[in-house]
């Protein structure tokens, strides 16, 4: 992600499939496997990694990364060479930061973005709803009858996106 005085943070994203949840990401001008590893170790604390991890075949997931990745009990699996459609989830995410936050804001530095990427996190999992989740979000949400009350719209990711609620009269 370019700043607006075009130095390039990079970004760390962590999804876990099963409701398209985010569990962690984090942003670093200068990205290293050693820095990726320790990502994956804050992604997953404790006994909570996955079985399996599907990954590309950067360079920045070097032999610490490796290592770190085998120590918690994950097994890799690597997408072919310059074939991005292999991971679609990941694909799918990344294009939806971008299409629905990042190319709308110009990031003035590293605390900037992980702000704004705070907002959007919160909106993606309590308010944006997904085609394969049922039209819900990934914390699933109550339906609200019409006798609840009126519906209002509520400002999110700083007005970039809204959710609408029935409020109590």
């Amino acid at each position: 992600m370019p700043t607006a005085t075009f130095r390039v943070l990079f970004v760390f994203l962590a999804q876990v499939h099963e409701r398209r949840r985010v569990v962690h990401f984090n942003v670093t001008e200068h990205p290293s496997a050693l820095w990726t590893a320790q990502q994956i170790v804050e992604a997953f604390p404790e006994n909570t990694a996955p079985r399996c991890m599907i990954r590309d075949r950067d360079g920045i997931y070097g032999e610490q990364f490796r290592r770190r990745v085998e120590g918690i009990g994950t097994d890799e699996v690597l997408t072919a060479p310059h074939l991005p459609w292999q991971n679609p989830y990941a694909e799918r995410l990344v294009g939806s930061v971008r299409r629905e936050c990042l190319d709308h804001v110009i990031v003035l530095g590293g605390q900037h973005l992980r702000r704004i990427l705070t907002r959007y996190f919160s909106y993606y999992h309590k308010s944006r709803t997904h085609l394969s989740l049922g039209k819900d979000a990934p914390d699933p949400r109550a339906i609200q009858p019409p006798s609840v009350g009126k519906i209002v719209e509520l400002p999110e990711v700083g007005g970039l996106h809204h959710r609408y609620a029935r409020l109590a009269a």
